[in-house]
């Protein structure tokens, strides 16, 4: 890969960009959250990628926005009775969480047509930033896809899905900051292996971890167990393994799955102690090692955050700052494996 000066202004401008995306996609999958918490997802039961972004404008038009919905399972099973002004409540999270992805769509493609065609781009890059457009348009087809699995005769849509869409959000995400980390961030050659070892290990533990908070939230999990550190006053829940066939239950199950993602939180603690310790005691670089305190510290809060959101019974503004803090802790540890450089034959 060709690289600019890190200086170069034109490497600045695009990683702010991309930075500026990143920021946009944190906040979908912030306002994401809470039209899950709220209940709102299924409101809008047509995909209209163009026309779609107006809402109702008129009366008539809220009227039959309602009737649309009154037609599907969350409507005849669950919310029977709604009055037009608490449809409203609900269809403007989902239609603020679909603008948003609309707007993503926006800030991305039109600047990267805007980069290319004055040939700002540098060498190596464009396949990769292509490939982000490409993710964020299936994105958008995966959103649809799920929503559609709660339109059928169960008004709950798919965990596999919903994990499956807040995971490419992620990746999504990931991606963008790698990426605004490369063009501007100066990559040191590795001195210590088995550290960048540990927080590439710890990254892709994140990842886990957050498909597995995706299967909680779609399998409503946090409202199984309400306790910590016990569930249900046992250490492992009485529930676990009462799926046949077995490997069902860590997909399904929602007391193994809160498991599980209990289990994580534990090993992505003792991991970050673990980078702290051995970036102090072999005296990597002074960013490694401020990166590994200020990731000790975001995972404890998010663990932390974890256990206030099971006590509050799941409160709408405690499990939003939970989901944001998974968001905070991948770009810190993104931020340290870059700072820590490539590895490189005699590392």
């Amino acid at each position: 890969m060709s690289h600019l000066p890190v200086g170069s202004g034109g490497r600045r401008a695009i990683a702010a960009w991309l930075l500026l995306v990143a920021g946009l996609v944190f906040l979908m999958v912030v306002v994401g959250g809470i039209t899950r918490l709220t209940e709102s997802g299924l409101s809008i039961v047509e995909w209209k990628p163009v026309s779609g972004i107006l809402p109702p404008l008129s009366a008539s038009a809220w009227d039959e926005a309602f009737r649309a919905y009154q037609q599907y399972p969350e409507y005849q099973l669950l919310n029977r009775g709604m009055t037009l002004a608490e449809f409203k409540s609900i269809y403007w999270w989902e239609y603020v969480h679909r603008l948003l992805g609309r707007l993503i769509g926006i800030a991305y493609a039109l600047p990267l047509a805007l980069f290319w065609f004055r040939d700002r781009i540098p060498r190596g890059y464009k396949g990769r930033l292509v490939f982000i457009l490409v993710l964020g348009a299936l994105q958008g087809v995966l959103g649809w896809v799920m929503v559609r699995s709660g339109l059928v005769s169960e008004p709950e849509v798919s965990h596999y899905r919903l994990a499956a869409h807040l995971l490419l959000a992620v990746t999504i995400y990931a991606l963008l900051i790698w990426t605004a980390l490369d063009l501007v961030g100066a990559r040191r050659r590795c001195r210590d292996p088995v550290l960048r070892r540990r927080v590439k290990l710890f990254l892709a533990l994140v990842f886990v971890q957050i498909g597995l908070g995706g299967l909680v939230a779609g399998l409503k999990a946090g409202h199984v167990y309400g306790d910590w550190p016990w569930m249900n006053g046992r250490v492992f829940p009485e529930l676990a393994w009462s799926m046949r066939p077995w490997w069902r239950n860590f997909v399904d199950n929602a007391a193994l799955v809160q498991f599980d993602h209990r289990l994580v939180a534990y090993l992505l603690v003792l991991l970050a102690v673990a980078i702290l310790m051995r970036s102090f005691l072999r005296r990597a670089p002074g960013p490694v090692r401020i990166g590994a305190v200020i990731l000790l510290f975001l995972v404890v809060a998010q663990a932390t955050l974890g256990v206030i959101t099971l006590y509050s019974g799941v409160a709408l503004p405690i499990a939003v700052l939970h989901q944001a803090g998974a968001l905070v802790v991948l770009a810190a540890a993104l931020d340290l494996l870059h700072s820590h450089g490539s590895e490189e034959k005699g590392a």
